[in-house]
Parts: structure tokens; sequence; C-alpha cells
């Protein structure tokens, strides 16, 4: 029966117009112009105006794994396996194990670093595709490589380095917030499509980890490198992304930490991050919630929809209508997206990166229908 409460009308049918935008604009530009059919791979971005693609000098796993993700969750099983295919012959490391994080514009090994960010999509991406296909090479990949993860990425504290030699034998980026946001979101879909309990015990692990070391304790926001770091950030994007993770885990994470501080860092965010006229989320705050950096990048108002849209509190619904009127005025177009505006809404990036559509995903699929 549809919604007699005129608010949750308004916010079906907003988010009802931001899915056909979706499904009727942005994913046939990715099946068409932004797959590079001879790698049968996505191409790294396509111009705002022609979608032409730009000249290709690398293509990345883990925007790979976001478009299988993409595909993966919009139903499209045929581009869904070909983005699986490519994901799987192009960027394995064979010889050390794990993932390549880039080819070159022929397929071939570019940079071979290990990065826990590119780990991360590829458990995320397997395990929707695997969940959704029921393709058994897909959840295997989720346990190989979440067992690598766990023994080969481990630091100080049951925290995780961001970055490791092609070889795994040195470390060359130590533990910072955003790769171990997507691990969270990476194991959260895995226990899901596994119904492996395995993943709770680490999922809480990281859990108290991330509480430990990078929870800023006036704020309550989760800063992107440890407490204590100079010249640390608040990025107000992360906030909601997070406040919408520790939703979805539930009673697993009660006692961590993150539980009693990510309404405090909702909260802040919203006040100290939220441009009040224009809806825009800007790009990073001091540690004393000063404006750092004023981009507005889209990806971080996709997320302050999708925590507006999870956010148990009715005055928090209440806004979520006007936001979404807000987001779609500034950030989308008939032919797809504006990427980075400035706050004074001056476009800052004009071409559409592939990786942006996980984001439009996420969020949209938060909303109610």
């Amino acid at each position: 029966m549809p919604s007699t409460n005129p608010t949750a009308a308004s916010t079906i049918a907003l988010a009802a117009a931001l899915r056909d935008h979706f499904n009727g604009v942005i994913l046939p530009m990715w099946r068409g112009p932004g797959f590079n059919n001879a790698l049968k791979l996505p191409h790294e971005a396509l111009s705002a105006e022609d979608h032409r693609p730009a000249p290709s000098q690398r293509y990345r796993a883990m925007a790979c794994a976001r478009q299988l993700f993409v595909f993966s969750k919009a139903g499209d099983a045929a581009h869904a396996q070909l983005l699986f295919d490519s994901l799987t012959r192009t960027f394995q490391d064979t010889q050390h194990g794990g993932w390549f994080y880039s080819v070159d514009e022929h397929g071939a090994p570019l940079d071979t670093a290990k990065d826990l960010y590119t780990h991360a999509f590829v458990v995320f991406a397997c395990a929707e595709y695997g969940r959704r296909s029921g393709n058994g090479d897909a959840l295997e990949i989720v346990h190989r490589t979440s067992a690598l993860i766990q023994s080969h990425f481990a630091a100080e504290d049951d925290l995780f380095n961001a970055a490791l030699t092609a070889d795994f034998a040195h470390v060359t980026g130590t533990p910072v917030q955003n790769p171990l946001m997507h691990l969270t979101e990476a194991w959260l879909a895995a226990r899901e499509a596994t119904r492996d309990n395995a993943f709770d015990a680490a999922l809480r692990r990281l859990a108290g980890a991330v509480a430990r070391h990078f929870v800023h304790a006036p704020s309550g926001c989760i800063a992107e490198l440890p407490i204590g770091t100079h010249d640390n950030r608040l990025e107000p994007g992360h906030q909601f992304e997070w406040f919408w993770l520790v939703n979805q885990a539930g009673a697993m994470f009660e006692g961590s930490g993150l539980v009693e501080a990510m309404p405090r860092a909702f909260t802040y965010a919203q006040r100290n991050g939220v441009d009040q006229e224009t809806g825009g989320v800007y790009a990073s705050l001091d540690e004393d919630g000063r404006i750092k950096d004023p981009t507005q990048r889209i990806w971080a108002q996709t997320e302050y929809l999708r925590a507006l849209a999870s956010h148990d509190e009715p005055a928090m619904n209440a806004v979520l209508p006007r936001q979404i009127e807000l987001f779609q005025r500034r950030f989308l177009r008939p032919e797809g997206w504006f990427e980075c505006k400035t706050s004074a809404g001056e476009v800052a990036r004009a071409d559409m990166p592939s990786t942006t559509p996980y984001h439009l995903a996420t969020a949209f699929d938060a909303l109610p229908a």
C-alpha cells in the first residue's frame, strides 16, 4: 500500500527519479563507450559532454572491481561475468599471490605494488558477484584474498598496512583510515555472501582497532590518519560512510567504541561539513572543525544521502527529500554527473571516473522505494 506520509511519499518519488537516471543513463555509459572491448576492462574515465574515453595510460584492479559490483547489483549477469573474468585474468599476481594495482594500456602489469584498498574491493565485488550469480570461484576468491590480507597486510594491534611491495616483503604504507573502512565494507559483504562466522570475529577485531587508533575523541569522528599524526584531517563523507557501515554491522560492533562514536560523528559532520544552503558536503575539516578542503566531491554527497536514509531519527528522515533535490540539482546532469564542484558551484573536475557509479549504486539502493 502506498505511504500516506507526505514526506515518505515525496522521498520515494525523488529516489525513483535517481534510480531511473542511473539505470537509463549511467549504466549504458559503462556498458558502451566506457568499456574497452579489446581488453574487456572499463576505461578510467569518460568526458562529460560526449562520453568519449580519455586516452588510457592505465587500468586499475579497483576500478574493475567496482564496476563488477555495480553490474552484479544491477542484475546484468552477462556484463558482470565479463568483468569478473577480466579481473581474474588481468590482475592476479600468479607469482607472489594477491592482486596488481594496475596494468598498462596493453593489459600488461604496470604498478605491481600490493595495495590494501585494491584487495578490499576485490573481496567486496567478488562477494556481491558470487552471492548473486552463485559462482563458486568468486566466493573462493573472497576467502583466499581475505586470508591473504590477514596474513600479509597485518600490522600491530589488529590494524592492517595500507601498501606493500609486490612480493609482500616490505611495508610501503602504514595503516590509514580509508582502506580499513573499505575492508570493513568488504568483510560485511563477505559475511553476508558466505555465511562464514569467521568474518564476524575479524570484523569485531578490526572495529576495535579503528576505534582505538582513529576515533577523534572531541568529535567522535574517525580521522584519516592515526590520532596524534601531524596535520590530520576529518572527512565528513567518511563519517557518513562509517555511520552506514556501523548501522549495518548492528550488534556485532557493540563494545568496539564505534557504536558510541558514530552518532556524534554524524552530528559533527553534518554541522561542520555540510553547506546549509546548497547541501554540499565539503571534502575535509581540520581537527577543530574548520573547513580544510572546501571541494565538494560527488561521493561524499552520496554518502550523506545514504546516512540520512539509514538514520533512526525522524528529524533526519525529514531532511532527506530536500537533500535529494539539492543533490540532483547540483550533481546530476542529463548526460551523467558532475564529479567535483567548488563551494560556489563551479565544476572542479569535468570528466566522469569509472569508480563513481559504485557510490551512486550504494546510495540509491539505500533510499526508500
